[in-house]
């Protein structure tokens, strides 16, 4: 496989780091080789970020990331005794 710069491709944009650094951590995990573009300069600067992929594996990151599921974001928080013991 060649490196060349041609051969990357801009796969997501992201409004704040944390999460690109998220997405990028896990798509890494799965053997997606990334590279995290920071919309800023400054350090420390929250200002989003952007993830590139190889071509040859642009198709398997879009299939990782699409497979994430937003709603298991909110599953997490405190939930009111009536609906732990299902009366709601």
């Amino acid at each position: 496989m060649h490196d060349s710069m041609d051969d990357w491709h801009k796969l997501v944009s992201y409004d704040t780091n944390i999460q690109a650094e998220l997405h990028s951590n896990l798509l890494k995990n799965n053997g997606i080789h990334v590279s995290l573009q920071a919309l800023s300069a400054i350090p420390g600067m929250n200002s989003g970020a952007v993830l590139w992929v190889q071509q040859a594996q642009l198709q398997r990151a879009r299939q990782i990331l699409d497979s994430i599921d937003n709603d298991s974001l909110t599953d997490n928080a405190p939930k009111s005794p009536d609906t732990v013991n299902g009366l709601k």
